[in-house]
């Protein structure tokens, strides 16, 4: 089972809880908000510079679906970042522990209320 780094920019104000939202419901075993990010991108046809955070996510390969599907959910933006990076190489014992604290895919859909 592999690890993966998910990426995402949001406005300051957002990033924390974006974050813990995403770690209490499992689908990341930690949120890291870099902040003092600087954007700058066309949006809608106008150059736009932007103050962000950057919001890393660090979660089990096979939930990236999942992440990705709750992230779109929840993100203030129309259309967010959101990348989803392999991270095959990482340290073997900090891999298993990003395994422990997030939810596999078989107790997820039986932990939904029927």
């Amino acid at each position: 089972m592999g690890t993966l780094l998910v990426v995402t920019s949001l406005p300051a104000d957002r990033a924390d809880g974006l974050g813990r939202a995403l770690v209490e419901e499992r689908l990341a075993a930690c949120a890291s908000v870099l902040p003092g990010v600087r954007s700058t991108y066309f949006w809608e046809g106008k150059l736009e510079i932007s103050n962000e955070a950057l919001l890393l996510l660090k979660t089990r390969a096979d939930l990236g679906r999942a992440i990705a599907a709750r992230l779109r959910a929840l993100h203030p933006y129309d259309v967010p970042e959101i990348l989803l990076v392999p991270t095959d190489d990482g340290n073997p014992d900090y891999a298993r522990w990003v395994e422990a604290e997030t939810k596999s895919q078989a107790s997820s859909s039986e932990s939904k209320p029927k």
